[in-house]
């Protein structure tokens, strides 16, 4: 289905409402938020096409629609403005790993925490030999989607399985700098409601792959360009080890 101007402006302001929100967003909300410019039942409509369309989902008969998989893909791909890094937040981001430039273990430890701090997920990389590396544990607790006792132990569980690391980055494929995984395309079932960003890196003699984990409501036009930038401060600083 090719969406019309208006069907994209819609969808694209239900997905930022329920990134922002994590609620089923509803057509009244949409009207007092968002300057459509189009009547209430106009809306309406709209959205009932969308989720036939399989952009947006009903949770439950009264509720109000949230995005799917297809939804959140084409927002990131297509729809979304990215939210560019200020000098600041460079200056602040490398200030925390320069220290540790001339070690890269040391490196990727504060990579990594400091990737966790900027975007509030779950950070996760893994080198060629095998070290992963993980920080943000406090940060998904915090996220409604993982008050679910068992998607929470069964997130903190694969994470500690270097295989099951392995495998995460090993399910993107393409030519792009920055992967997305939602949902099934995670490989677990329990993951359904998660999405992953990543870059592969390559710094000097060393090989590998740093990202994100969260909801599959993660605030993409921040998160993507930081774990771009994170991937170019580790080959910057690294490429010399």
């Amino acid at each position: 289905m090719e969406l019309s101007e208006r069907q994209t402006q819609i969808l694209k302001a239900v997905i930022e409402e329920y990134i922002e929100t994590a609620e089923p967003v509803g057509s009244e909300t949409l009207e007092k938020k968002y300057e459509l410019r189009v009547s209430p039942a106009t809306v309406r409509n709209e959205m009932v096409r969308l989720t036939q369309a399989g952009y947006l989902k009903q949770p439950h008969a009264s509720a109000g629609r949230t995005p799917t998989k297809q939804a959140f893909k084409l927002y990131a791909r297509q729809l979304m403005q990215e939210k560019q890094i200020s000098v600041a937040e460079e200056v602040a981001s490398k200030e925390k790993v320069w220290d540790a430039r001339f070690d890269f273990d040391k490196l990727m430890h504060e990579a990594v925490k400091a990737l966790a701090q900027r975007t509030q997920d779950l950070a996760l990389a893994i080198v060629d030999d095998g070290t992963v590396y993980h920080a943000g544990y406090a940060n998904i607790l915090a996220i409604p989607e993982f008050y679910d006792i068992d998607l929470t132990r069964g997130v903190l569980s694969l994470i500690d399985e270097i295989n099951e690391v392995k495998k995460l980055f090993a399910r993107a494929f393409g030519e792009e700098e920055v992967h997305l995984l939602l949902g099934d395309e995670l490989g677990h079932e329990y993951l359904e409601p998660c999405a992953m960003v990543f870059c592969n890196f390559n710094a000097g003699n060393k090989k590998g792959s740093l990202g994100v984990i969260g909801p599959n409501r993660l605030n993409y036009p921040t998160v993507i360009p930081t774990v771009r930038y994170f991937k170019g401060l580790i080959e910057e600083l690294a490429k010399n080890l």
